[in-house]
């Protein structure tokens, strides 16, 4: 599968965003030494375009704890709704079932600054 920029840009924001918020893997804690060593892992897939880029529908995580959560569904939903809890969580699921087409050239502006407030 190729990813595109935006793909690539989004992991760069979910990955940096798990370092700084939790230190490495936000299910099972794990430090890493970098983002590079975590996996962005998505709650609704990617044929789900309208939350594609959503930072409410991805995670951090190291590869173990991401192949683990992708296995087992009903885990997978608790994990996402602990983590942004029960409104956000409804939320998410309510914004998946709206179509729209994604504004790419906004989403990367906006990725690309919430990439440098993470660098703050």
């Amino acid at each position: 599968m190729k990813l595109s920029y935006l793909d690539k840009l989004f992991s760069e924001f979910i990955r940096k965003r798990a370092m700084k918020n939790a230190g490495g893997c936000q299910r099972c804690k794990m430090p890493k030494l970098s983002h590079k060593n975590l996996q962005a892992c998505h709650f609704h897939g990617r044929r789900k375009r309208s939350i594609r880029f959503d930072e409410d529908n991805a995670a951090g995580l190291c590869a173990g704890c991401h192949m683990y959560l992708d296995s087992q569904p009903i885990e997978k939903i608790e994990f996402f709704r602990n983590l942004l809890g029960q409104e956000a969580f409804d939320k998410l699921n309510t914004r998946a079932q709206f179509r729209h087409k994604v504004d790419e050239a906004a989403t990367i502006l906006y990725l690309r600054e919430k990439l440098k407030e993470l660098e703050l």
